[in-house]
């Protein structure tokens, strides 16, 4: 049978394409091989031609990143009672999510030296809080330190305050932090950010493996910091410290996880009041040795204050008794942080150094306070049309 011609007429264009397809469906029909192999050809040009339009439509989908929230946690090669660790995650560490497990608390992830495993989610926090932290170590890398501070315990570095909030990094027991802020915070306030679900397992082997990770993190524990909040509960408010730490890391702690690293000899005078925050005012010399003089705010020992502090001392080194004097002591102050450090010219008095407190008024204004130290004696410097403060009036005894 001879084969079929393609006429340069259009018309004929139709006829031809559907005797095409006729040839190569019918079963009666016997094509010469050209015929077959031609009608093949065809055919496998349709077909990558699909392949690639369906192709060329779809989007390839964006990787999701996580990062690890934990001191350290092991990749499993499966999720069972036994596994294989098939790597090792430390805090901070950016990890590639590969996979969700459904119904059941786990994620398959891959870390940048290429280890893949399963690992549970409540130990990762997401790409947004992580740009949250970054974006707070920029605000803050320059903000002026109020006091240094010393971890109690290993505690968590949160995106904002309060126990519920996200958290990312972790400090160690005995790591020194920089003090930059202070706010309260409600203890039992729920959660503000959406939170990762608690789900229920019903797995017996999901329950098992979940009581065998506990028992490796007992030592990570932050009890303190990690409680759950009890819904219905009064405010209970808590102080709260925006830190910054050795990597310039910033975020926030429970303040109670942190104590203030200030000098014992100053320590000793705090008459039961709580340390906020130490400046070294000057330098003196005592014999073979340099001794420094602060400035030191106080407030009473417990949390949920609505000022910072309420009283500050100044501390001199008397050189031939070699030990600290109050050289001055203001009380009943609404202060509010930060405080800050300067020098200024007082024509016959020369450059002096000199502080700025910030005071809340009865309206809830703020108002700078500044004070010039001219050793050992500090006087307040007032502005133009500012009535000195009222000296106060001590009643005498009389004897009987």
């Amino acid at each position: 049978m001879s084969s079929i011609r393609v006429s340069a007429d259009s018309r004929n264009a139709p006829v031809l394409f559907t005797q095409h397809c006729y040839i190569c469906l019918s079963p009666m029909y016997k094509p010469a091989v050209a015929d077959l192999r031609g009608s093949l050809i065809f055919l496998i040009l349709v077909f990558s031609l699909v392949v690639l339009l369906s192709g060329c439509g779809a989007v390839s989908e964006k990787p999701e990143y996580a990062y690890v929230a934990e001191p350290e946690a092991a990749l499993r090669d499966h999720v069972a009672t036994l596994y294989n660790k098939t790597g090792l995650v430390h805090n901070g560490e950016r990890v590639q999510i590969l996979e969700h497990m459904q119904n059941k608390r786990f994620v398959r992830v891959r870390t940048s030296r290429g280890e893949e495993g399963w690992i549970q989610d409540r130990y990762l926090t997401d790409q947004e809080t992580y740009d949250q932290f970054q974006q707070m170590a920029q605000k803050f890398k320059d903000v002026p330190t109020q006091a240094v501070a010393v971890a109690r315990r290993p505690v968590n570095l949160h995106v904002t305050p309060g126990r519920k909030s996200e958290h990312l990094y972790q400090l160690n027991e005995n790591d020194k932090v920089e003090l930059l802020q202070r706010q309260t915070a409600d203890r039992n306030a729920p959660a503000t950010a959406v939170a990762k679900p608690d789900k229920p397992d019903k797995d017996k082997d999901q329950k098992d493996s979940d009581k065998k990770d506990a028992k490796d993190k007992d030592k990570d524990s932050e009890s303190d910091d990690d409680q759950a909040s009890k819904p219905g509960q009064p405010v209970i408010l808590e102080d709260w410290w925006l830190v910054r730490d050795a990597q310039k890391r910033v975020g926030w702690v429970l303040g109670r996880l942190l104590y203030v690293d200030v000098p014992i000899e100053i320590a000793t005078y705090a008459e039961g009041q709580r340390i906020v925050a130490f400046f070294a005012l000057d330098e003196v010399q005592d014999e073979d040795k340099k001794v420094l003089e602060y400035l030191v705010l106080l407030s009473d020992n417990k949390d949920g204050l609505p000022y910072d502090y309420s009283q500050v001392r100044v501390f001199t080194w008397n050189v031939r008794r070699h030990r600290y004097e109050t050289a001055y002591r203001e009380r009943g102050l609404n202060g509010v942080l930060p405080v800050t450090l300067g020098r200024g010219n007082f024509g016959k008095e020369g450059d002096l150094r000199t502080f700025t407190l910030r005071v809340q008024d009865e309206n809830g204004s703020n108002r700078e306070l500044q004070y010039k130290f001219n050793p050992p004696i500090v006087r307040r410097v007032l502005g133009p049309g500012e009535e000195p403060p009222p000296k106060l009036h001590r009643k005498s005894r009389r004897s009987r």
